[in-house]
């Protein structure tokens, strides 16, 4: 790949081209450098001691025979560290949610398996793991709580286990259920689970007493705002704490937000003035890091004879677990905001019942919201063309918008943001992945296996993402006295081809080679601000902010050859690295090195501002058979259309779609974190948590589309990074049904085998001996 387009390369044409990711190098020869691969001379490592019980009065906790241990430098309990405050909220969030912050060490009362309740600190991590094993923690154990369906009870004197319930609407949604023709509604599930990455969570903090500064290694996804949180609770200025990313070993959501642990190996750098290592094992990261999706729908829809949606009534639990950690409400707060999708729907109002249980804390996955309400909204589109003997494809055209409505402001927030469709046209797509799969001739082949006693069936989710959160991003761009271009930025790096991206986004720019530009992020000390990458915001935000930086250096640099070359800024270009003459490149030229030389380090500032995100629309498309003797599900196909508006590079969005498939694929299928009645989690290793292998996840038919272009920023570009997880669940659940020939049968997922063989034996006995094969 890397020769494919040697010369567009070399004069920096490479935007929308495939050209080889700059990032994969030392990957590729064992020297990456993860943030276990980092250790500093004097380092303890840390080991926390974690509850054993979902909920109870912490009565004593011995720490004695752990102190003794040879090599054991301290151990902490909550009382050690009692003036610390818990972990605050990264964004601005409802007041009434504050006192259901996570302390860095349990205060008094555990609330979940797997929570902190001491910690330890010595010279090697085996000494600090046999000695965490020592400490005994007596516990006067309470009823936990494990449904966010059970009623509400009491969290903390004065404060119930339903801190918040959200509510948003539109339109006259009394009057739509009142005209309806026909109502259905539905009761589904999404199953608690999260991101498992290749690389579990970890850091490394150190104090520099001289300096006066802590730093923090293992950053990621949004390295200042985790600076700026830590700083508050340690009671530091933001300037003092600098963090450093490594690379990360994937991120999806869950890594890189503020922990327990980052705060504690902090602390303990500032407090014992040694640094601090931990790395998180597999059974912790199950246990302990950010869990998310388990949410019950009760919805509702108001719909006329024709089958048009005149309005959807949502009322749904979101199961936040134990305490409220970084997100705040941000996940039920965009399930919300995006549940109507990509239908018209007139009228709307959902509320959700924001509650705590006994479990691990929830946060935010890869698609937050977006999973839950397209397999929710999906589900109940497939119901209504099967109840009003509509095809499901038809039940679709109908009710989306058509090009000419849109731009559309929905009436609806998310993420702080009005949510206002850009200008698409979503039935184009839906018609474009139908013609790729052969829809007319996939029925007719499935007709002719059912005939043979198969049970194979096929599903489609619509969806229109989110991308572009805003508001702003500003990124620094530079040419030294080699000629090398570096971009400055306050992004950050998940293996998503963030540098590479952006190298090709200023090379088109600015005219150079991209391979020869250096892409700087998640380095808080070198750019005060930055917000990472999440909400698929990079390429948009980071990547429009580079464009910009990338056009003012330019015209810098034109400026100053002009003076040299004498002649106009207005008739020179920059090619291959070099001011030339427009039209008479063989002419008299000057390396932008060179320029750097003489006139000292050229560099300009851009800075990209939005009020409103961007919106792709996309279609997922599944056909599955079913082992009915097991209960097995097989992917046979699986095809998603995803217009992207512009591409930066579509073998880079076409990697996001696949893996997010595999994620979503693990969530519909396999993934679960279950609990028994006592709030023992059941699922602490690969063995209980069931995951995809590469012999469940089949190769994506892609179709990257380029049919709407944004005019939300310069590029025309939109988001990918959660385009292949959105529809999986909503495809997948329709296949079933549609193997089954049983609408609505799917009201659950993930569909297990046990889940799918209870469904099997249910339709057995309700079809009698009559039932067919």
């Amino acid at each position: 790949m890397a020769g494919r387009f040697p010369d567009a390369a070399r004069s920096g044409k490479v935007l929308g081209r495939s050209v080889a990711r700059l990032e994969d190098g030392p990957l590729l020869v064992g020297q990456g450098r993860f943030i276990d691969d980092v250790s500093l001379a004097g380092q303890l490592h840390m080991r926390v001691v974690r509850s054993q019980h979902a909920h109870g009065r912490i009565i004593s906790i011995d720490s004695g025979a752990a102190r003794d241990v040879p090599g054991v430098v301290a151990v902490w309990t909550g009382e050690t560290i009692a003036d610390v405050p818990p972990i605050d909220f990264r964004d601005a969030a409802a007041e009434a949610l504050k006192p259901y912050r996570q302390p860095a060490l349990a205060q008094g009362i555990v609330r979940y398996v797997g929570e902190p309740v001491a910690v330890v600190f010595a010279e090697n991590p085996y000494v600090a793991e046999d000695a965490a094993s020592l400490v005994a923690v007596d516990v006067d154990e309470l009823p936990p709580l494990m449904s966010a369906s059970d009623v509400p009870c009491e969290f903390a004197s004065g404060l119930s286990t339903e801190p918040l319930v959200l509510e948003n609407s539109y339109g006259d949604l009394d009057a739509a259920f009142a005209r309806a023709t026909h109502v259905f509604e539905l009761d589904l599930s999404i199953g608690r689970h999260s991101g498992v990455p290749l690389e579990a969570r970890g850091c490394l903090a150190y104090y520099d007493a001289a300096s006066d500064v802590l730093e923090l290694y293992g950053a990621a996804k949004v390295p200042h705002r985790t600076r700026d949180n830590l700083a508050r609770i340690l009671g530091r200025t933001p300037t003092s704490v600098h963090l450093k990313e490594c690379h990360t070993g994937g991120g999806f959501g869950i890594r890189g937000e503020l922990y327990p642990e980052d705060v504690l190996a902090s602390l303990a750098a500032l407090r014992l003035k040694r640094p601090v290592k931990w790395i998180e094992d597999r059974r912790e990261h199950l246990m302990a890091a950010n869990h998310s999706r388990e949410q019950r729908h009760l919805i509702r829809a108001a719909v006329d004879a024709e089958g048009r949606v005149l309005g959807f009534a949502d009322e749904f639990f979101h199961d936040q677990g134990a305490y409220v950690r970084t997100h705040a409400a941000r996940v039920p707060d965009l399930t919300i905001g995006m549940l109507p999708g990509a239908y018209r729907v007139p009228a709307f109002r959902a509320t959700a019942h924001f509650r705590l249980t006994n479990k691990t804390p929830a946060a935010t996955y890869r698609a937050p919201g977006r999973f839950e309400g397209t397999f929710v909204r999906e589900r109940l589109m497939d119901v209504i063309a099967s109840k009003l003997g509509i095809d499901r494809i038809e039940i679709r055209r109908r009710n989306l918008f058509a090009a000419g409505e849109l731009p559309h402001a929905r009436g609806l927030s998310a993420l702080g943001t009005d949510v206002v469709f850009d200008a698409a046209d979503y039935p184009r797509v839906l018609e474009k992945i139908l013609a790729h799969v052969g829809w007319e001739k996939m029925q007719h082949d499935i007709k002719s296996r059912r005939a043979k006693g198969e049970l194979v069936g096929v599903g489609l989710g619509c969806f229109v993402e989110k991308t572009g959160l805003g508001p702003k991003d500003t990124v620094h761009v530079g040419v030294d006295e080699a000629g090398a271009v570096e971009v400055l930025t306050g992004g950050a790096s998940l293996g998503q081809g963030f540098e590479t991206a952006m190298a090709q986004i200023c090379a088109e720019a600015l005219g150079v080679d991209y391979r020869r530009i250096n892409v700087v992020h998640g380095q808080t000390d070198r750019i005060a601000d930055g917000v990472g990458a999440h909400a698929s915001r990079a390429t948009v935000l980071t990547g429009s902010a580079t464009h910009v930086a990338a056009l003012a250096l330019r015209a810098k640099l034109l400026d100053a050859a002009a003076e040299l070359l004498q002649a106009p800024a207005a008739s020179l270009d920059i090619v291959d690295g070099e001011v030339v003459k427009r039209g008479n490149e063989s002419g008299p030229s000057i390396a932008l090195g060179r320029l750097a030389a003489l006139k000292g380090r050229i560099s300009a500032e851009g800075t990209f501002t939005t009020s409103h995100m961007t919106y792709p629309f996309a279609v997922h498309l599944a056909q599955i058979s079913i082992d009915k003797e097991i209960g097995a599900v097989k992917v046979e196909r699986f095809a998603v259309a995803y217009d992207i508006g512009r591409a930066v590079n579509p073998m880079m969005i076409e990697g996001q779609i696949q893996g997010g498939y595999a994620q979503g694929l693990g969530g519909s299928l396999y993934e679960e974190f279950l609990y028994d009645a006592n709030g023992a989690p059941l699922s602490v290793t690969l063995a209980d948590y069931l995951m995809p292998s590469s012999c469940e996840v089949v190769d994506v038919e892609m179709l990257v589309l380029e049919d709407s272009p944004t005019d939300r920023n310069p590029l025309g570009i939109k988001g990918a990074g959660e385009a292949g997880v959105s529809g999986v669940g909503a495809a997948i659940a329709g296949a079933i049904d549609d193997a089954l020939q049983s609408s609505g049968a799917v009201t659950r997922i993930p569909v297990t085998p046990a889940r799918l063989m209870d469904l099997l034996n249910v339709m057995a006995r309700n079809s009698g001996p009559s039932r067919r094969s």
